[in-house]
């Protein structure tokens, strides 16, 4: 791991040499790669990155604060949320049984104490979780079975910095906030992750296992 000051800023960036022609910079969960062939200089990779430090750091921002915009502050009726990369307002409406239920503008929740912030925003966020499992695991099977064959044991995280890991005894962690982004995002995750299956670091061989699984990527990883 390298570090960078740009924009006032200390960056940390991994740097892995390969068969390139020119120096390449990619930015997801994990943090700044860059791609360099092995002739290239430090000085004109850190060149590269000065050249792009605006891009660099707008792209880092918005990467961490995905996961502070998915929940709302106050869980009451017409906050927002995220789903699926949508922004859903909350309605709220007293009930006998609890029920939820998304559609393309809103959040409608049903619950014996609607006023209760601390209850819908436990009753909201287990739903989450659930969602989470039934969406995002059959995800990670599509992706596993291009490269192993064999269907990895998929477990959910509240991890702070990280929406995915995989460690070698194969399993994969996702953090449950993928169910609120885009699903072309959540999609490169799982995908990275699924390489990781087979390419436990982030070698030429990992991004180009990365490419097979979702062709042209980079706008899901920017």
């Amino acid at each position: 791991m390298r570090s960078i000051a740009l924009c006032d800023q200390s960056i940390d960036y991994r740097l892995n040499r390969a068969r390139r022609r020119s120096i390449g910079m990619e930015i997801d969960q994990s943090g700044l790669s860059v791609r360099a062939p092995s002739w290239v200089s430090i000085r004109e990779i850190e060149l590269a990155l000065r050249e792009r430090a605006e891009w660099v750091i707008k792209t880092l921002a918005e990467w961490r604060g995905r996961d502070k915009e998915a929940l709302p502050v106050q869980w009451c009726e017409g906050a927002g949320l995220l789903y699926r990369g949508r922004p859903l307002t909350l309605a709220l409406f007293p009930a006998r049984k609890k029920t939820i239920a998304a559609d393309l503008l809103h959040l409608t929740v049903l619950h014996p104490n609607p006023g209760d912030e601390g209850e819908i925003a436990a009753f909201v966020g287990r739903w989450l979780k659930e969602q989470a499992l039934a969406l995002l695991a059959p995800r990670v099977l599509h992706f596993a079975r291009q490269v192993t064959g064999v269907s990895p044991a998929v477990k959910l995280s509240s991890a702070r910095t990280q929406w995915g890991s995989c460690n070698h005894k194969g399993e994969i962690r996702l953090h449950w906030r993928l169910v609120q982004l885009p699903p072309a995002v959540a999609d490169y995750v799982i995908a990275h992750e699924v390489a990781h299956l087979v390419e436990l670091n982030h070698s030429p061989r990992f991004w180009a296992l990365v490419e097979s699984l979702l062709p042209g990527h980079a706008e899901a990883r920017r």
